[in-house]
């Protein structure tokens, strides 16, 4: 798969004829994934290449900033889905002022003239352009083909980002799985952090989010890859102590936490993934893990001091523990 930094000002590419898909593919749920279906079966219709257009950031984000509603997905972890579903080159849009700004007749022109499309395949409530100008109609009438697809229902409601960040919010991780199509994963590296857990006994690894916002808010039980190592075989290389094994063959369980920590005190709160790996004592920073939620304990909780957090954080990895336990295979 290709990548493409696409600026409406001054990109410029050679490609072969395109069939193409816009939109912000948040999450690359089963609505996104029967697009580029659709996409690849007009592509191999015509002897075109597949092209995805994301936006970063996300409208909304560029509009409402911190307000914006929260990502399901990073920017990685959306090209790591498109490449998997085998798309042949993804263009990242730049959305900015001159961006927002351009009229739909200007857009168009970009499409045709600087991504060679031939073909498109869009949602059913795709509009484009300053003021949201344009839609399907619109593309049609300037000479595309145009395919739109209809709605994807599960369980009698429609499919969409907004549904399933509501769902993960809920904390209900096995609806969220089916909406996915696959559980619901963070991608990020080990980073550096304050080493507070140290100090509570429950060291932790600080995985950068890579996001405004996360859709997680609580004590999760997780499985956990390294996305370039067997991590399994690092910690049993580093420590004696080996961990609590995953559900995966080189996966690690522990104990997950989304959050802005209120029992400590910050001048600025910032939204946190960390995890606690029981009866592990290694080196991991630097390194890309994928963490998959499986199960939603409790919300986040503002404990009256740290003694009261320690207690607390001992009494979810107990309960964690005993799900692991509880739990011999996948649990969704």
């Amino acid at each position: 798969m290709n990548l493409l930094r696409l600026h409406a000002l001054t990109s410029s590419f050679n490609l072969p004829k395109t069939a193409v898909s816009i939109g912000n593919f948040d999450g690359v749920h089963l609505g996104h994934q029967a697009m580029i279906r659709q996409l690849k079966e007009v592509a191999s219709e015509k002897s075109l290449k597949t092209l995805v257009i994301v936006f970063e950031p996300q409208p909304l984000e560029f509009f409402k900033g911190i307000e914006a509603p929260p990502r399901i997905s990073s920017l990685r972890e959306k090209v790591e889905y498109l490449k998997e579903l085998g798309i042949d080159y993804v263009a990242i849009a730049k959305f900015d002022n001159y961006f927002r700004s351009q009229s739909a007749e200007d857009f168009a022109a970009l499409l045709k003239n600087k991504l060679n499309v031939q073909s498109l395949v869009l949602g059913d409530d795709f509009h484009f352009g300053r003021d949201r100008q344009g839609n399907s109609h619109f593309l049609k009438e300037y000479g595309f083909d145009v395919k739109n697809l209809e709605t994807i229902i599960f369980d009698n409601e429609r499919v969409s980002s907004t549904r399933i960040r509501k769902v993960l919010q809920e904390g209900n991780l096995q609806l969220a799985s089916q909406l996915l199509g696959r559980p619901y994963s963070i991608i990020g590296r080990v980073q550096h952090g304050d080493k507070l857990g140290r100090t509570l006994n429950f060291p932790t690894i600080n995985v950068a989010l890579k996001r405004h916002r996360p859709c997680l808010n609580g004590i999760y039980g997780v499985d956990v890859v390294c996305e370039t190592k067997n991590l399994r075989e690092i910690v049993n290389h580093e420590s004696a102590l080996k961990g609590i094994m995953g559900y995966q063959s080189d996966s690690l369980f522990g104990a997950g936490h989304v959050g802005i920590r209120p029992a400590i005190k910050q001048d600025t709160p910032e939204w946190r993934l960390e995890v606690h790996f029981p009866e592990v004592s290694a080196n991991l920073y630097g390194l890309l893990m994928r963490v998959t939620f499986l199960n939603y304990l409790h919300g986040e909780k503002n404990y009256a001091s740290l003694e009261a957090l320690k207690v607390g954080i001992q009494d979810d990895v107990v309960q964690l523990n005993e799900f692991r336990k509880q739990n011999n295979t996948f649990p969704f």
